[in-house]
């Protein structure tokens, strides 16, 4: 465990506020869950809340379907970062911070199919370069957006069409569900 140097008290109603600098780095935002644990130690562990890390397995299996159908790199993301990616460059995605672009863009909790290149394409990671094309899905789960499923494709040729839009608001449909449950 890493030492900040920074003390907090309680307050009378139990409170402790996470300080700014842990919270900026951390990318807690206000209104985020935060999972407590407890060690043999007596160390209490504030760990934030990840609904689709709850299913990453689920969610790993469903990527490589989705890729080995449709021939394209599968990703599936929380609010924070890529929990599951499967095909050609997975990679440079699996486990990779999300973009502010892709965070802000997923509050409007619609499905995007993009080009790159165009004014509305998002970048998803910012290790990686622009795939050719993109469709993001945002996955609700009970009126809240917690991550997307995107398919990202590095061949100029193979365009995604209806069926790949189709295919991954299904596939975020059944993850929000899957929550829900």
């Amino acid at each position: 465990m890493k030492a900040t140097g920074i003390v907090r008290r309680i307050d009378d109603l139990g409170r402790v506020v996470v300080p700014k600098e842990i919270r900026r780095t951390l990318r807690i935002r206000e209104g985020d869950p935060l999972e407590i644990f407890t060690d043999k130690e007596g160390e209490i562990i504030l760990k934030k809340y990840s609904p689709i890390g709850e299913l990453s397995a689920f969610a790993k299996q469903y990527a490589e379907s989705l890729s080995q159908m449709l021939g394209c790199l599968a990703g599936i993301c929380d609010m924070d970062q890529v929990v599951a990616a499967a095909g050609n460059g997975k990679k440079e995605l699996q486990d990779e911070d999300i973009t502010r672009e892709l965070g802000e863009f997923l509050k409007e909790r619609k499905t995007q199919n993009a080009k790159a290149g165009e004014k509305r394409y998002v970048p998803v990671v910012s290790k990686t370069e622009p795939y050719s094309q993109e469709v993001i899905s945002p996955i609700l789960c009970a009126g809240d957006v917690i991550g997307a499923v995107l398919l990202l494709n590095m061949d100029q040729k193979d365009l995604f069409e209806e069926r790949e839009i189709c295919l991954a608001e299904y596939t975020a449909k059944v993850l929000g569900k899957q929550m829900e449950q």
